[in-house]
């Protein structure tokens, strides 16, 4: 992440419990811990871009208040997944008592990544230092959290944005850089963001960057994706008998458009469901679209991939 774009990230950042976007109960749990000026270890679970790592800031904010960095300590256990993260830097920072406060708060951001070995000393730290620390265990996948961290927590399960939030930190975006944003634009990055609103920032960041006016485009060159009619055309024209026309569309996507064969094989698979087939042949495509991601995603040549599969449509294709 560069600078500039740490900037972005910072500026729309919200500060409270209260600003962040479609989390309402659990910022109602942690809001009632703050008016008790206490918290017990907790973990956050949920996919990326929803608002973990932003609640613990602002939790942190809201109960140390100007001087919050003092009590706390954020560290990612992706960037050290051993054990030596918990015996020392993480143990040296626990050991010592809070300034102006009851206990101080570490933060450890994707602990998922951490090994057995590291959780288990974890484990063991978190009950030493109760009476001057609190921990904070942030996670995609709770399942790689071992049952004793778990059971030492309360967890608080962020669920994942609806469009509508994602749409209003869009233009919440939008008019503070005072960007022009085309509906069919906007709709399009809450599509590919998938709820994450770290990429939300950084498409509308890129986007800003070619002008002021963002249309979809824009969007779409930015994320190197294709429209549904273009993957369509290329199915019908395959299926249509038309092999070397279909060819010739996808070496112009990925030769001309430096579009992935990735985003290509996604945007076939959504055509071929709407293929105007009987359903055998449709399973059977399917069955070969799957075939073809699969040797895609083991190192085969994506040219000869997506080829061998539009060889495949052409040969079942055709109308009922």
């Amino acid at each position: 992440m560069g600078a500039e774009q740490q900037i972005w990230t910072e500026k729309y950042r919200p500060k409270d419990l209260s600003s962040i976007v479609g989390q309402k109960e659990i910022v109602a749990r942690l809001k009632a811990f703050v008016r008790e000026k206490n918290i017990p270890h907790m973990l956050f679970a949920g996919q990326a871009g929803i608002g973990k790592t932003t609640a613990a800031l602002a939790l942190a904010r809201e109960l140390f208040g100007e001087g919050w960095k003092d009590n706390f300590m954020e560290t990612n256990a992706s960037d050290d997944r051993g054990i030596d993260i918990v015996r020392k830097r993480i143990k040296d920072f626990a050991r010592t008592r809070a300034m102006g406060g009851s206990f101080k708060i570490i933060f450890l951001d994707e602990c998922d990544a951490l090994t057995k070995d590291a959780q288990n000393a974890l484990r063991r730290t978190m009950e030493n230092y109760t009476s001057t620390c609190r921990f904070v265990l942030s996670c995609n996948y709770s399942s790689k959290i071992i049952p004793p961290l778990q059971s030492r927590c309360a967890i608080f399960r962020f669920k994942g944005l609806r469009p509508e939030d994602v749409s209003s930190y869009i233009e919440r975006i939008a008019k503070g850089e005072k960007m022009k944003l085309d509906k069919d634009a906007k709709d399009g990055i809450i599509a590919a963001s998938e709820g994450d609103l770290r990429k939300v920032t950084n498409i509308l960041q890129a986007a800003g960057g070619a002008g002021s006016h963002v249309t979809k485009k824009s969007v779409l060159s930015i994320l190197s994706k294709i429209s549904k009619n273009e993957g369509k055309k290329i199915v019908q024209l395959a299926a249509g008998g038309r092999f070397l026309d279909a060819r010739k569309e996808l070496s112009k996507l990925m030769i001309e458009e430096g579009i992935s064969g990735e985003e290509i094989i996604g945007s076939i698979h959504k055509a071929v469901l709407e293929l105007d087939i009987d359903d055998r042949k449709r399973i059977e495509l399917i069955e070969k679209v799957g075939e073809a991601d699969f040797r895609m995603l083991e190192g085969a040549n994506e040219v000869i991939q997506l080829e061998a599969l539009l060889a495949r449509i052409a040969t079942l294709g055709g109308s009922k």
